[in-house]
């Protein structure tokens, strides 16, 4: 079946990047460049884009105040919008994130590294025109009893990974007889159930005999590490998690795991 042609909108302040990202995807996409985010208003309704890349450092608008008015205006609010930035420390890409920004993408970007975002969240936002297909991504399923934390993950690893999440952890069974993940993240304290538990509950299933689990824990005592290795888990992370070592510690062991 052939799919449209989805149509990305790139505002930026430099002509070059313009130029640069319009050449790095207009062999898969439709791309609409702007100089600014005012000339951008002026036909975003007109082009009615699938997805925008916005610039975050740009004179009069820049990127942040122009996602606000995105999100403001109800024929723009679930466009997905990729911040485009020069700086992409944790604290930066988490603080776009919350917004509502879909990811970031740092400068200077790689045809790879933009062409994998573009598709990434065309992916999530167009599932039944699938660009990058689900079954090519690990699943990862994250156990919290903080919804604060488990969106933290979500929106640190939904681009690489298929995530899925739990505030209850008495679902965990029932969700492992229909979804079989490829890496667990478990929060060591929670109610009724711990993640000392649930790691039992994992090891239980033949499957997941040698799946890798990873706990979250704001404990630093070393009864907590030494017990979640005893139970079977590879390794331990401690909040408030940072997105770099999360991401790290996931690819090593998701990689570990496919050579056995």
């Amino acid at each position: 079946m052939k799919t449209t042609r989805k149509r990305i909108v790139m505002v930026d302040d430099d002509r070059v990047i313009l130029k640069i990202g319009k050449h790095m995807l207009m062999d898969k996409f439709d791309v609409y460049p702007f100089i600014s985010s005012a000339e951008m208003f002026k036909v975003l309704e007109k082009i009615k884009p699938d997805l925008i890349l916005l610039d975050i450092n740009m004179p009069e608008m820049d990127g942040i105040e122009t996602l606000r008015h995105l999100k403001a205006d109800e024929r723009y609010s679930k466009v997905p919008v990729i911040f485009v930035t020069s700086t992409d420390d944790d604290k930066s890409v988490f603080e776009h994130l919350s917004l509502g920004a879909y990811s970031t993408v740092a400068k200077p970007f790689s045809v790879a590294e933009l062409t994998a975002r573009v598709e990434n969240c065309l992916n999530d936002f167009f599932p039944s025109e699938i660009v990058v297909k689900e079954d090519d991504k690990q699943i990862i399923l994250a156990v919290d009893d903080a919804p604060d934390v488990l969106r933290t993950v979500h929106l640190l690893l939904r681009e690489k990974y298929k995530v899925y999440t739990l505030t209850d952890p008495g679902k965990l069974k029932e969700f492992l007889q229909s979804i079989t993940p490829d890496l667990f993240l478990l929060d060591y304290k929670m109610p009724d159930l711990s993640g000392f538990d649930l790691i039992q509950i994992i090891r239980s299933f033949p499957e997941h005999k040698d799946t890798p689990i990873i706990m979250l824990t704001s404990e630093k005592t070393s009864y907590t590490f030494t017990e979640a290795i005893r139970l079977g888990a590879c390794d331990y992370i401690v909040k408030p998690i940072v997105m770099e070592v999360l991401r790290k510690r996931i690819e090593k062991h998701v990689k570990n795991n496919q050579a056995v």
